[in-house]
């Protein structure tokens, strides 16, 4: 049997997929910096960057069950660098974005569907398939903590591009970042070792299925909740803050304080899954 190569290694594969949680979670939550100064930038009303956000959230939602059953059949990796792509691109084209419809198809659309195929969640299921069943829980809180911890990071990062630089230069180096991750989804390519054991349904059984299970169907919920009003405080938050009176900068650690409690109570989750049911 020929050696594992390096870029294989179980370490190596959750460190890549934690720093791509890190770099698509915490651009996506840096963008409600981005409300108030693109908005005077461009004479905009607010309410044409909020709809971009707005179909930026349903298009990602919309699209992961596409993204996740690519995944299934052709590997996270590839799903990932896709993805990776189409995010960079809808970013870079924001920056240049001078008009409504422009603004929607480039952080609504082209970013909504990156996220679906580039984001943490995709990295989740990708460790779910190539790392062990005795790591698994901790592997999966550890990739949730990398997204909050990068709305941590990002939040004063984006904030700290949009004092020096406007915020069309600020977008740009974000894509910059986002670029990474087709490089890093290198990693995570493969479908991990396949359970022969398992029935093989086709997508609307298992959705069957999924749906008569209370669990799946709690579980969905508390999705629901957490993406509506981290997505709408991350999105309006910082321009509230702003127009009463409170400074850019607490705008922006105000964010980045939501993300590193989370680290805290994704990471302590997954250790605690490992042990208990």
């Amino acid at each position: 049997m020929s050696a594992r190569p390096w870029w294989r290694n179980p370490t190596v594969v959750i460190a890549a997929g934690c720093l791509i949680a890190i770099v698509t979670f915490g651009v996506r939550t840096s963008f409600g910096l981005f409300t108030a100064p693109l908005s005077a930038l461009r004479g905009w009303e607010r309410e044409t960057f909020a709809l971009a956000m707005g179909v930026q959230n349903l298009l990602w939602g919309l699209g992961q069950p596409f993204a996740g059953a690519v995944a299934d059949h052709y590997g996270a990796g590839r799903v990932l660098a896709t993805g990776g792509a189409l995010y960079a691109l809808g970013v870079a084209l924001m920056s240049q974005s001078t008009g409504a419809a422009a603004v929607v198809l480039s952080g609504g659309v082209l970013v909504g569907l990156g996220l679906a195929g580039g984001s943490f969640t995709i990295v989740i299921a990708a460790f779910a398939r190539l790392v062990s069943p005795q790591r698994r829980s901790w592997a999966m809180g550890l990739a949730t903590a990398a997204g909050s911890m990068g709305q941590f990071l990002f939040a004063p990062i984006g904030q700290g591009f949009i004092s020096a630089y406007g915020p069309a230069t600020a977008l740009v180096l974000l894509a910059g970042f986002v670029a990474l991750v087709p490089i890093l989804a290198g990693s995570l390519t493969g479908r991990g070792e396949i359970d022969r054991n398992e029935p093989d349904h086709s997508a609307r059984a298992a959705l069957g299925i999924a749906l008569r299970h209370p669990s799946f169907l709690l579980l969905a919920g508390g999705f629901f909740v957490c993406g509506f009003h981290i997505a709408f405080v991350s999105t309006h938050l910082p321009a509230y803050l702003t127009d009463a009176g409170i400074s850019t900068g607490v705008a922006a650690w105000s964010l980045a304080l939501i993300g590193l409690f989370n680290v805290i109570g994704a990471y302590s989750a997954g250790l605690l899954g490992g042990v208990y049911p």
